[in-house]
């Protein structure tokens, strides 16, 4: 602070212009919507989280410059929406859906095969720990590293690497029981 006309002048943080906004928050709006696709039932209350994450950021837009990794910051932003949705009354039916792969370069049959194969990991994600799907998610379908992913669930690296590592072997399990049995 420093005297200015004997007033006390304090400096303002700066008032971030919508372009900017909109470019800083662009890279990252999809991956904010597919984790909260991963953990809410449908496209709706996925898009919904999205804008409301969207919303509180453009709201809070002088603080953005605070912090670090604003994209880590958004994406724990969602986790936490979600999760108190999935906690309120009104979301007493939600259950994941995930349904962003798609590979237009192959064959019918193989697409058939590769959907079928997505749908039941997909399936056998729902019955996975909440703590271990959004490690999953964020991982092996966002691809953040560890540390990003440490920072964003509050939890140490070595942590994450356990939930990881039990989640993938649980999914391998029961995909390879399904295709070995198969559909029960």
């Amino acid at each position: 602070m420093k005297a200015n006309n004997n007033r006390l002048y304090q400096p303002t943080k700066k008032v971030m212009k919508q372009a900017d906004f909109v470019s800083l928050v662009m890279p990252f709006k999809d991956k904010v919507f597919r984790l909260a696709k991963r953990l809410l039932v449908s496209r709706e209350e996925a898009e919904d989280a999205t804008q409301e994450i969207l919303l509180k950021l453009w709201k809070n837009n002088k603080k953005i410059g605070d912090y670090k990794n604003v994209e880590a910051f958004s994406m724990t932003m969602t986790k936490n929406f979600c999760l108190d949705r999935l906690k309120s009354k009104q979301a007493s039916n939600l259950k994941i859906v995930h349904s962003n792969y798609t590979d237009n370069n192959s064959s019918l049959q193989h697409q058939v095969e590769a959907k079928d194969s997505v749908d039941w990991v997909s399936k056998i994600m729902e019955d996975l720990p909440e703590q271990q799907k959004i490690i999953v998610q964020l991982r092996d379908i966002e691809e953040y590293d560890y540390e990003e992913i440490a920072k964003m669930l509050d939890m140490n690296e070595t942590a994450i690497r356990v939930n990881l590592s039990r989640a993938r072997k649980t999914i391998r399990e029961k995909l390879t029981n399904t295709h070995q049995h198969g559909i029960k």
